[in-house]
């Protein structure tokens, strides 16, 4: 099976310090790849050069078959990637949730009218319809997450890119999105803290640490912990 994405080697640079070195990945169809590491360990930008936003400094990034040497080679893969920011405010900047989701569709070609059937038909899927006419400034940041996941879902992708996804969610907007990701067909590479999530999300690992990239297996153990909780006093 071929790969969708493809990193050969690829070194980043960031004012003369490698911020990857010599990182070899491959995902292939169906997988969710978990990318694990320390803050500081170049997750974000490993996201970041899959999508084009960072430059490689040597190797190739490959997307669904082809080289992505310049710009140009990233926009076409851009048409079948979809890249959930760490931060909903980076990925919402229109008045309205059907707006905002409807932005993807628009740029992938679709007319006004079709965009907009597209993006009721994403937030209905995802059980957002009622949210298809808030202000999207105005929503709770559960919702925003979710609303930014929908704009990149309506462009119907081949792969996910999630970076933190489940940052600053409460339990309920958490289980919503899990019960999204789990249900999806689509690739997806998963940068997350969340152990939770990626062990019940991934189906394997890779760890970054100081730029470089190694295979990794996930470990379960049993440990002994107080949990506290707050309950409405009677």
């Amino acid at each position: 099976m071929s790969a969708l994405i493809n990193l050969d080697d690829v070194t980043v640079l960031r004012s003369g310090r490698k911020v990857l070195e010599g990182v070899w990945l491959e995902v292939l169809a169906g997988e969710r790849v978990a990318v694990a590491g320390p803050n500081g360990a170049g997750k974000t930008t490993l996201l970041r050069t899959v999508v084009g936003l960072e430059t490689a400094a040597s190797g190739t990034v490959s997307a669904f078959g082809a080289p992505c040497r310049c710009e140009k080679d990233f926009r076409t893969a851009r048409g079948k990637l979809a890249y959930l920011f760490q931060d909903p405010e980076d990925q919402l900047f229109c008045a309205t949730v059907l707006d905002d989701v409807m932005f993807g569709p628009l740029n992938l070609g679709l007319t006004e009218a079709e965009a907009a059937a597209k993006a009721r038909a994403t937030l209905e899927l995802l059980g957002l319809a009622h949210l298809g006419t808030r202000i999207t400034h105005r929503l709770s940041g559960g919702e925003k997450r979710l609303v930014a996941l929908a704009s990149v879902l309506a462009m119907d992708p081949e792969v996910l890119l999630l970076d933190e996804p489940t940052n600053g969610l409460d339990e309920a907007h958490f289980a919503h999105l899990m019960r999204i990701l789990k249900s999806l067909p689509t690739a997806m590479l998963i940068v997350s803290h969340d152990w939770h999530l990626l062990s019940e999300l991934a189906t394997r690992a890779v760890l970054l640490r100081q730029g470089r990239l190694a295979n990794a297996i996930f470990h379960r153990h049993p440990h002994a912990h107080d949990h506290v909780h707050i309950h409405a006093q009677e």
